[in-house]
């Protein structure tokens, strides 16, 4: 069954669930589970410069049977690259990393005081020139986004940041719906900081699912990108076999009540 897509402000589409790919290098188990994510459905691949495994997911991916047109590769420019000229030649490396003409969405990889004008703009060149179909943010909260409208003739295709049922995140949420941005999560089952909660237990036995499945079907119904990250073969199995279920109205209720602002990976929010 493919996985459902979520349509962007510019008329591209992503797909629902993707594979994050942070700090898995050693090359055995990184190939391993690239495979394992392509035989299991998987078509949507998380990178970045700096998780330094760009290399290894165009090997696998040019090994592979699967067309490119049939996959959705994203990379994050990183923050030692945010001049303008830095931008576009660290994203053409890691074009050649990939093996591949473009890059379905580029992100920049995080809100770099005084330098995020320039990337930016760099990031809408880019994309003016089809090298990245699509592009977007990570871990921007609203005021940077509201600092963007000074200087952003495009808007955003997306907001990746850290998100689940522990840091909801309500606020940033609505902001980047009525702005037209969709939402990615990343670490949606909280690096497993809370794998003992009692209501997310109860609601996976419920379900007969996993209690990172219920995680990330959450992600899901709030109507997020959602890019779980597992080195261990079973779980990535798992965490794509979220769509043949849903949450109820009684599930999403207490799952609401979960929220304390959770941060498992690092805060930009006092970042000016």
């Amino acid at each position: 069954m493919p996985i459902p897509t979520i349509k962007f402000n510019n008329g591209n589409y992503i797909p629902e669930l993707g594979l994050g790919l942070w700090k898995i290098k050693n090359e055995e188990e990184f190939k391993n589970t690239v495979n394992t994510a392509l035989n299991s459905g998987y078509r949507h691949f998380d990178t970045a410069q700096v998780y330094d495994n760009e290399k290894l997911l165009g090997e696998v991916l040019k090994k592979s049977d699967i067309k490119r047109e049939d996959l959705f590769i994203t990379t994050k420019i990183w923050l030692k690259n945010f001049g303008f000229n830095h931008v576009a030649k660290s994203f053409d490396k890691s074009l050649e990393n990939l093996q591949t003409d473009y890059a379905d969405l580029l992100l920049l990889h995080f809100p770099v005081t005084g330098l995020r004008r320039k990337a930016w703009q760099a990031l809408e060149n880019i994309q003016a020139e089809g090298k990245a179909l699509n592009i977007g943010v990570s871990n921007y909260m609203i005021h940077h986004l509201e600092d963007m409208k000074k200087y952003a003739k495009i808007t955003p295709q997306i907001n990746q940041v850290e998100m689940h049922v522990f840091l909801q995140q309500p606020d940033l949420v609505r902001y980047c719906q009525d702005n037209g941005i969709v939402v990615e999560a990343y670490s949606p089952i909280a690096h497993g900081k809370e794998m003992d909660d009692p209501v997310i237990k109860k609601i996976a036995i419920k379900h007969n699912k996993t209690y990172a499945q219920i995680m990330i079907r959450w992600c899901i119904e709030k109507g997020f990108v959602v890019i779980p990250k597992s080195s261990t073969p079973s779980r990535v199995i798992q965490n794509i076999d979220v769509f043949d279920f849903e949450l109820d109205k009684d599930d999403l209720v207490e799952i609401k009540k979960l929220d304390k602002n959770l941060r498992t990976c690092w805060s930009p929010v006092h970042i000016p």
